[in-house]
């Protein structure tokens, strides 16, 4: 859920005024304190200023607010008045300047206010904003109170009835405490589906706190596994908020009780009373100790609850559960093959806990940690910016620890599998090493290079306890109105199964025997299939134009374009599948329209089936909710398809239930879902998460290590093209004084994209990370920064203009829906004044190419940059020729929106630059035109058939230089269709008739 923060109108800040309580108080209350009057002394404004503001999930959601006078306000002459008639949700907020200190609500009971009912029956949440540094970084706590009554009256809302919210937090949750002494303000959700009014008056805090509130008793973990016959010990400890000392004494008495254990066989009965003084110092602890009894009978795992009745404070959450570790058992023995491990387990399992392990939900929706037992959940994941706060490697590893040692509570202690997108590195994590994103990597045309890169992201994403990706995407993108060009190596099926050995950087080896290792996680093909080639205008999500639209082929372009990736990403032992949002529709097969979530012909036909793909199919997020039919339907079409896992972040509970039911009732086949299961378990064993659930933090110190990034770095200045080149003007030398401008220049999260930190990423300083304003710098040479160039531009003897996107992610980047792929008005102005007055290079930071044509004869060198992630250095590496240019264009640059989609093997085909062009620096270009030509097609033929693809493809290199030297500037299409042709040949492996066809091309040039 994201809200949107609308200003409502202006207003004047004036002093805040002192309020007389509207209810009655109790003779020892101290008098309540104001918060709004709403007289006109709290604006209407956004963060980080001190404001009320409007949001809502869409355009028409944000309620519409204003001070009104009324002759009946509670209290002054004003109220806070409003309508509304919202969709989706919608509210208000007062949030604090984040300028001025928290405030401190901690001496309170609750809070209150006046509110005018109509009697309309529906809910009103009221959400409060405690810690973190500000009101949009802070944990929200929630309650409730209805619209039954009619007329003015007054809510009391005691801080004790308040709840942390499971469904959203901004920060995802600083320490789940509500504290009160850090308060950022309060929001207040409207009901939706109705139109309606309102009005409030009289926010104020009142009476006295007691200490229930400002101590607590936690018992450091909620689960405490132990072997059979062993003692476990569960800590009591009390805080105090501001660590002050108690002021009152705090009991807890406890016993064991319940639970699947048996009192006296398999444990010692314990009971008692812990007391802490008053004057008790904040962290103090006791122990109490649970001791267990061995029987040496193979067995699954026996729960023993502890409970607590605690006087004087808050009391845990939850009871602490001890855990008689599961033992004996043949699934349990790592000296099996794990296809015996997988058939013991499965024969082991009731129904429920079958649909748990195909359940997955996000870390950040579920409604208690307590749910990962309670429903037996496979997997959880962290949706893009989902994260632990503080967001750091070790604050991840602890936060997957704790969700593992939930499902130690479990009858058969299934671990978890955790997932997250690390689609170009661990990006979520801030301070991971941010690769470029695949397009970049599609322009190094460098199989090796690319398989180091998913080592390093495996590598650095393991050592935080998360053992899956959902990567790399394998979609062949063939429209760049696609918001998730950036996603795709390239246009080319060729070049995206050439570039597949980041499965091996990511996995291993093609039998799995390598998850296990502590630096390598689960690899996901993804988005089956046909995702990159949707129709524009398609889509039927939002204001997505064309994302999750419909794939109409023949069946023959699905075999050639989109599918064959898949079937060496079957080849290579990738272990999960991901189907896409998109629909597919085959020419001739009479069905239409088709979600791939609902192509059983596709998934169990094609995938499992023809492919032989054993590994688990997993859904995208809310994926099936897209599918015809009421919710059951939905299900039942879904796993019929062949989808082992369902990625249901905030409908877990219904999707796990719904499955058990339709399996009951035989409406889903008891064996489809034992096929599943297995296909999860297997890969569970594969990766060692039975023996080796928790992180390997030992990785750690290789995030973000000097090591990493020179891995990055070269995959960097590997990935930048060079499109144009006037009289050599690149490389750059060091005695020249450079003028450098534009918006991505200095902008770390520009030159990331999407997919950085958070979802859709965002412009500024979100991560750790060398600009290419920084690398420019260290490269040593002389420089003035002028982000608009509105710095003296005399003096200097070349300029380099950074221009290009900012962040964006799925369909939110679809041309059409706010986005379109020219350069921004800044952009073209910082390009005309540069290179109006001096020499200049442009290079594009974006995540597909950009219209430039009508500038590009005022530009003598155009390098596309792609998105190169937090190592701008390696673009400085080829700007001053520490390293060459030897970039190649994985998707066609074209001449006009008019032209797309444009790609290689087009019939018409005349672009600005074709595939695969892409000049160089630091190398000899071959002489002799036609003849030289003739000899290297030779010369590749003879390659061809000594199986020597490394020297066929250095063949057709410099047959391509050779041409490109030749066509210059003159880029028509009878030379751009043949050169594209010959670099789609040369990924296929016939170097001789690449060379044939770039003969084509120097003939035509």
């Amino acid at each position: 859920m994201r809200r949107t923060a609308l200003l409502a109108c202006a207003a004047l800040l004036t002093g805040l005024l002192p309020l007389t309580a509207a209810g009655a108080a109790a003779a020892d209350d101290p008098a309540p304190v104001p918060v709004d009057r709403f007289e006109g002394e709290v604006p209407f404004a956004a963060p980080p200023a001190e404001g009320i503001f409007t949001w809502g999930g869409g355009r028409d959601d944000p309620p519409g607010l204003r001070l009104a006078e009324r002759a009946d306000a509670p209290e002054g002459g004003k109220v806070l008045a409003g309508t509304y008639d919202i969709s989706g949700y919608g509210g208000f907020t007062h949030d604090f300047g984040t300028a001025r200190p928290a405030r401190d609500w901690s001496a309170h009971r609750g809070v209150r206010f006046w509110w005018e009912g109509h009697g309309s029956g529906k809910r009103v949440d009221f959400e409060i904003k405690d810690g973190g540094s500000g009101g949009e970084a802070s944990e929200l706590w929630t309650t409730s109170f209805t619209d039954d009554f009619t007329g003015w009256k007054q809510i009391e809302l005691p801080f004790a009835d308040f709840t942390y919210r499971t469904d959203y937090q901004p920060v995802g949750g600083i320490d789940h405490l509500l504290g009160l002494t850090g308060m950022w303000g309060y929001a207040v959700t409207l009901p939706a589906g109705v139109r309606g009014e309102f009005a409030m008056d009289a926010v104020e805090l009142y009476g006295r706190t007691d200490q229930s509130l400002r101590a607590a008793v936690t018992t450091g973990a909620a689960v405490h596994p132990v072997t059979e016959g062993a003692s476990a010990t569960v800590d009591l400890t009390v805080t105090t908020t501001g660590a002050a000392p108690l002021a009152e004494p705090v009991t807890v008495a406890y016993r064991t009780a319940g639970g699947s254990a048996e009192p006296g066989a398999d444990y010692t009965p314990v009971s008692g009373t812990v007391t802490f003084p008053a004057g008790t110092a904040s962290g103090a602890t006791r122990t109490v100790r649970v001791t267990t009894r061995e029987d040496r009978a193979a067995e699954s795992a026996e729960t023993i609850p502890l409970e607590l009745t605690v006087t004087g404070a808050k009391p845990p959450a939850e009871h602490p559960v001890v855990v008689v570790d599961a033992h004996g058992l043949p699934y349990l023995d790592a000296r099996l093959p794990v296809k015996k491990r997988v058939a013991d387990l499965l024969s082991r399992m009731s129904l429920r806990e079958k649909a748990g392990q195909m359940t997955q939900a996000e870390r950040g929706a579920m409604t208690a940690p307590g749910d990962i037992a309670a429903y037996g959940l496979g997997s959880l994941l962290s949706g893009g910016g989902s994260t632990p706060t503080p967001n750091t490697a070790e604050a991840w590893a602890e936060m997957i620890d704790g969700f593992q040692l939930r499902a130690q509570a479990t009858r058969f202690q299934i671990p978890l599998i955790y997932g997250v997108d690390a689609v170009h590195g661990h990006n979520n994590l801030a301070g991971a090493t941010v690769l470029p994103h695949n397009i970049g990597l599609g322009a190094t045309r460098d199989p090796a290079l690319v398989g180091r890169t998913g080592a390093v992201t495996a590598a650095e994403t393991r050592a935080t306890g998360v053992p899956w990706t959902f990567a790399p995407c394998l979609c062949v993108a063939r429209d760049e109105r696609w918001g998730r060009t950036y996603e795709s190596f390239g246009e080319d099926p060729a070049l995206v199964k050439s570039l597949e050995t980041v499965i091996q950087g990511l996995q291993g080896r093609a039998d799995g025997r390598d998850l296990g290792r502590s630096d390598k996680v689960l690899a996901t093909a993804k988005h089956y299939v046909g995702d990159g080639g949707t129709t524009y205008g398609s889509s039927t999500t939002g204001d997505y134009t064309i994302d999750q639209g419909v794939t109409e082929v023949t069946r023959q372009e699905l075999e050639a374009v989109h599918l064959s990736p898949y079937a060496d990403a079957v080849d290579r032992g990738v272990g999960t599948v991901m189907p896409s949002y998109s629909s597919l529709d085959i020419a001739g097969d009479g069905r239409g329209p088709v979600k791939m979530h609902a192509r059983a012909d596709m998934i169990n036909g094609v995938l499992k089936g023809r492919l032989g793909f054993d590994g688990f199919v997993i859904s995208d997020w809310n994926a099936i909710d897209q599918l015809p039919g009421d919710y059951a339907a939905q299900v039942r079409t879904a796993v019929g398809a062949g989808l082992d896992m369902m990625m249901v972040p905030y409908t877990y509970k219904e999707f796990s239930g719904t499955l058990a039911d339709e399996a009951r009732a035989g409406r889903i086949d008891q064996r489809r879902i034992d096929d599943a299961v297995a296909r999860i378990l297997t890969q569970k064993f594969r990766l060692g998460l039975f023996e080796r659930p928790w992180a390997d933090t030992r990785g750690i110190e290789r995030i973000g290590s000097a090591a990493h990034r020179a891995v990055a770095r070269q995959a960097v200045a590997e990935s930048q093209v060079l499109l144009k080149n006037t009289g050599g003007l690149l490389p750059l030398k060091k005695n020249q004084k450079v003028y450098v401008a534009g918006s991505d220049a200095d902008d770390i999260g520009d030159q990331s994209g999407g997919w950085t930190v958070t979802w859709q990423g965002s412009s500024g300083d979100i991560t750790p990370g060398t600009t290419i304003l920084e690398g420019l710098r260290e490269a040593g040479g002389s420089l003035t920064y002028s982000e608009d160039a509105s710095a003296p531009l005399t003096g200097h003897d070349v300029g380099v203009v950074v221009v290009g996107e900012t962040p964006y992610a799925e369909g939110v980047g679809d041309v059409g829906n706010g986005h379109d792929l020219e350069l921004s008005a800044a952009d073209r102005a910082a390009v005309d004044a540069v290179c109006g007055a001096m020499k200049c290079v442009v290079l594009v930071v974006a995540g597909r190419p950009q219209l430039i044509g009508d500038r590009l004869g005022d530009i003598d060198a155009l390098v596309a940059s792609w998105l190169p992630g937090t190592e701008g250095g390696g673009v400085a590496d080829v700007l001053y020729g520490r390293r060459p240019f030897t970039g190649q264009l994985p998707v066609t640059w074209p001449r006009s929106e008019a032209q797309l989609p444009i790609n290689v093997g087009d019939r018409e085909y005349d672009p600005q630059f074709p595939y695969g062009w892409g000049l160089t620096t630091r190398t000899d270009v071959p002489g002799g035109g036609e003849a030289t030509l003739t000899a290297l097609a030779r010369a590749a033929k003879a390659a061809e058939r000594a199986g020597a693809d490394a020297k066929g493809r250095a063949l057709v290199t410099r047959a391509r230089l050779l041409v490109q030297r030749k066509a210059g500037d003159g880029i028509t299409g009878a030379v751009a269709k043949p050169f594209a042709d010959a670099d789609h040949l040369a990924l296929t492996g016939a170097y001789a008739a690449a060379i044939g066809k770039l003969r084509q091309a120097y003939r035509a040039a």
